[in-house]
């Protein structure tokens, strides 16, 4: 095994399988437990990508002022950039180095569960090379597949969880957009707003359910988490930053 293996999917798969036996060796449950867990570990990390993602957009207005004053002094608007930045107490990698320590996290749970979900004879001998001689792991193999309605190892035949994947990641992806004066921006968020929650559809769409379910959890929890620390955000009416409010005159 690779050393991907050995520290991240080797001891996620094991994880999860005895959190299955501890849970009515349901492995739905095993699942839903874990990305609560995941969540809660890194969830300094999302309150700080949040917070960051919403300095960053308080202060857009103010950056398109700069953009448009320095238009022909590339090096001054980046030294009065980044002094911009220093005032508001925020830098441009608060908003990306959390989402890069996190997907490693994302990566593994994403493989343990494919792996934990083992259907055919070859997904077992596959399985069996990642099992710690735990007594736990093997007193529950194989794993029920079954959770409320669907198999969590084909994609769901009744399309809710692809839908239920869709929606939940839309309304987070909503939250977290604000307008933007700049229209170049503003285009790039529409389009991102409907490009991941559509991609990730597509892929509960063809994965299996385990998977979706994972994904929905992790939506919700976002929804949550970013309800509490900056409100409901770009799902109420907000008016463009720096736009001029007209008052009608009698």
């Amino acid at each position: 095994m690779s050393w991907w293996d050995i520290v991240a999917i080797q001891p996620m798969t094991n994880i999860l399988i005895v959190l299955s036996h501890f849970l009515f060796n349901n492995s739905g449950l095993a699942i839903i437990a874990i990305t609560i867990a995941v969540n809660l570990i890194i969830l300094p990390l999302t309150m700080k990508q949040i917070k960051s993602s919403k300095a960053m957009q308080d202060i857009q207005p103010k950056l398109l002022e700069l953009q448009k004053k320095y238009a022909k002094d590339k090096q001054k608007f980046a030294q009065e950039q980044m002094k911009l930045y220093k005032e508001a107490g925020m830098s441009p990698a608060g908003c990306l180095l959390p989402m890069l320590i996190q997907m490693p996290i994302w990566f593994a749970l994403y493989q343990s569960v494919i792996k934990m979900l083992a259907a055919t004879p070859e997904q077992f001998l596959d399985l069996g090379r990642y099992l710690y001689s735990w007594s736990q792991v093997f007193s529950v193999l194989p794993l029920s597949n079954q959770f409320l309605w669907f198999d969590l190892s084909i994609p769901d035949a009744y399309l809710i969880l692809p839908i239920l994947t869709g929606a939940t990641m839309w309304v987070q992806q909503k939250m977290s957009t604000m307008p933007s004066p700049d229209p170049k921006q503003q285009s790039q968020s529409q389009m991102m707003l409907w490009m991941m929650p559509l991609m990730f559809t597509f892929f509960s769409l063809q994965f299996a359910s385990g998977l979706a379910l994972y994904w929905v959890v992790s939506s919700i929890i976002r929804i949550a988490i970013q309800y509490f620390v900056a409100g409901w955000g770009g799902l109420l009416p907000q008016k463009t930053p720096g736009q001029a409010v007209v008052k009608k005159t009698t």
